[in-house]
């Protein structure tokens, strides 16, 4: 059986001090170092929060700026494939033309030669004609 006397009061006085010089000792710096750990793993979760709220704005921000220089480089080369055209326009006029009078120039100049030719040829065939009658009848004409 258990006896309740005057011991149990310096045991519960004891009880008492140990749990002041406990909480003093132990409990207080444990409590608080589990405190600062805390508000730092929050700061850390605050901060990357934080960056990744600015990581998101300045990739919005990137795809912005990357979608209007391609809207820039598709205008330009629109005006350049435009001016491209016209170039190419321009220089087959000007072949066309320059082709039409090379072959002007060709048809009159063959034609002229033609036309020589069959002088030379007409003023030859008498003299060939004579010739070859002379030559079948056996006398001159």
């Amino acid at each position: 059986m258990i006896e309740i006397n005057g011991t149990i009061i310096v045991q519960f006085v004891n009880f008492i001090v140990l749990m002041v010089a406990l909480n003093f000792i132990l409990y207080k710096p444990l409590r608080s170092m589990l405190q600062k750990r805390k508000e730092t793993i929050d700061g850390s979760h605050q901060r990357a929060k934080d960056l990744a709220v600015q990581v998101d704005e300045k990739m919005a921000a990137y795809q912005e700026k990357l979608q209007e220089a391609k809207i820039a480089a598709s205008k330009e080369k629109a005006v350049m494939r435009e001016e491209a055209v016209s170039k190419e326009t321009g220089i087959l006029s000007t072949a066309r033309q320059n082709a039409t009078e090379t072959l002007e120039t060709m048809k009159k100049k063959v034609s002229g030669e033609a036309e020589e030719a069959r002088k030379a040829l007409r003023s030859d065939a008498k003299t060939l004609a004579s010739d070859i009658a002379s030559k079948l009848l056996g006398r001159s004409l």
